[in-house]
């Protein structure tokens, strides 16, 4: 009993901040336990993991973020590295400190993503409050797509990146239906997932509906149009926004000088009364005040990452396709007060398209919107290109993660 107290206590002192002994004890514990059960379910420690462990420990500080990875060099004949032993420890200890899970290249049967979806869910006396999940190259199917996507409903999770999981449209189909009704999830990442043109409308339809913010398509086969379909609600949002706004400006726009004179008056007359009433709202909101608004939900966009989705000329529409899609595109970039990133590299999309868009970056300066950051493929010609660079911020590419061989369970 005196035992579990204090193994009770520095956990609650580990959560708090903790001293060295506490954070140490707590992470010792945790890799000791992580160790035996690798033993139990034959399987080998995660290097990565193991070394963030013996980090936070001589830095005494807590893991926040989990990494599991199948090493790059590995006996054929040994043993893999599983995601189970990882879950089973952080149930046996509780450890309610993590907020990043990722795990790379390492195969995830329908029975890992299950035991993986009860510990995202925020259900029982012990809650796991991760708000980031990473699982890349895992070899995910459509039913653990779809199974996941209904965990995230009852998790903490914000942003979910499934790169290279080659799961197809019935995965997208799954994962949608999971995450139907999800209004934090704020950030996607589906790039290298196999995704054909059938994929843009469903996104496009669940963007609408949901509080996406990022998304990241990279690497997919949308071609025009798909890409044409998960853009097209968005573009239209954005233009009847700036509408409204510009009509609502023209109604509100009474004589200036009259306008003038009345907010002096006003001034005046308040500025004594005003700073008190903000004294009073200061002390009666104290901690309120610090509270996040959660996100909204609607059909915009602030990051768009469609590099490498064949989306040029050679599809059964022809060489109009480009500009079609470049012509909705170019109505989110001059319109969306929104966007921030845009990444159209490696996509044939040819000169004229180049210069739709270089046209429409200048009339969102015109505008006085946000900079956004664009990056397009170098085959048009460098006047356009240069145009571009210079009316945009520089984006910097996704780093690719290197693709591992990996052992057949």
């Amino acid at each position: 009993m005196a035992r579990k107290r204090k193994e009770k206590k520095g956990r609650a002192n580990a959560k708090k901040g903790g001293s060295t002994t506490d954070v140490a004890v707590l992470l010792k514990r945790f890799m000791k336990t992580y160790e035996k059960h690798c033993i139990q379910t034959q399987s080998s420690v995660s290097t990565t993991l193991r070394q963030k462990l013996l980090w936070c420990i001589e830095q005494d500080k807590i893991m926040t973020k989990m990494v599991l990875s199948c090493p790059e060099s590995c006996a054929e004949d040994g043993p893999s590295v599983c995601l189970r032993p990882l879950l089973m420890t952080i149930r046996d200890e509780r450890y309610m400190l993590g907020k990043e899970l990722c795990t790379w290249n390492i195969t995830l049967n329908n029975q890992d993503i299950a035991d993986l979806s009860i510990v995202l869910e925020l259900r029982g006396r012990s809650s796991y409050p991760f708000t980031h999940l990473e699982l890349l190259d895992c070899g995910i199917d459509a039913w653990s797509v779809e199974r996941l996507g209904k965990a995230m409903c009852f998790s903490s999770l914000a942003s979910l990146n499934l790169d290279y999981n080659e799961f197809g449209e019935e995965g997208v189909k799954g994962l949608l239906n999971g995450l139907a009704g999800n209004n934090q999830m704020v950030s996607l990442s589906l790039c290298y997932c196999n995704l054909g043109p059938s994929t843009g409308s469903l996104l496009g339809t669940f963007i609408t509906q949901s509080a996406i913010r990022d998304l990241y398509v990279n690497g997919n086969e949308l071609q025009c149009e798909g890409a044409l379909d998960l853009i097209r609600q968005i573009a239209e949002y954005a233009e009847n926004e700036a509408m409204k706004k510009l009509s609502e400006q023209h109604l509100k726009e009474p004589d200036t000088e009259v306008a003038n004179l009345n907010m002096e008056s006003e001034r005046i007359s308040t500025t004594g009364l005003g700073s008190s009433i903000k004294k009073m709202k200061g002390k009666k909101k104290g901690i309120d005040c610090k509270k996040t608004k959660p996100p909204e939900i609607g059909p915009w966009l602030e990051k768009l990452h469609l590099a490498d989705n064949g989306i040029d000329g050679n599809g059964e529409e022809g060489r109009a396709s480009p500009l079609t899609f470049t012509a909705m595109l170019c109505r989110i970039i001059k319109f969306s007060d929104h966007l921030t990133e845009i990444d159209l590299d490696d996509n044939c999309t040819g000169e004229l398209c180049g210069k739709l868009i270089l046209e429409a970056l200048k009339e969102r300066k015109e505008a006085k919107l946000t900079g956004v950051k664009v990056k397009v493929t170098a085959q048009i010609s460098a006047d356009t290109f240069s145009g571009i660079l210079k009316n945009s911020k520089k984006l910097k590419s996704r780093k690719k993660k290197k693709k591992i061989k990996k052992k057949s369970k």
